[in-house]
């Protein structure tokens, strides 16, 4: 989650923007929670051509998203192949749900 803070009057509802989810700003992470949270799991190389990205970006925004407790990235073998398959993980999954939540109350004053 973000770390800003402002103060507010009480009684005041916070701005939903502070409830955005600031490791999803990255438009490429975005679109990978956006694929993961439709599916268990899905192979790397399906994300890659999903999202028309390069493996190293994709890479790079995986781990991103690893360090950060979103996604979990299984590896194994599909015959002598090497697969790596990639999953939201559950805590991955309730932030990304507050996320979008998030953008609907800033992109729909009168749900405010």
């Amino acid at each position: 989650m973000t770390s800003e803070t402002a103060p507010h009057s009480e009684g005041t509802a916070q701005h939903p923007r502070f409830a955005l989810e600031s490791t999803l700003a990255h438009p490429v992470r975005f679109s990978l929670a956006a694929a993961l949270a439709a599916v268990e799991s899905a192979p790397f190389g399906q994300l890659r051509d999903e999202l028309q990205v390069s493996d190293s970006v994709l890479s790079k925004q995986v781990a991103e998203l690893e360090r950060a407790g979103l996604v979990k990235a299984s590896k194994g073998f599909v015959g002598k192949r090497p697969r790596t398959t990639l999953s939201l993980t559950a805590e991955g999954l309730t932030r990304w749900q507050r996320h979008l939540e998030a953008l609907r109350r800033i992109a729909e004053p009168a749900q405010r």
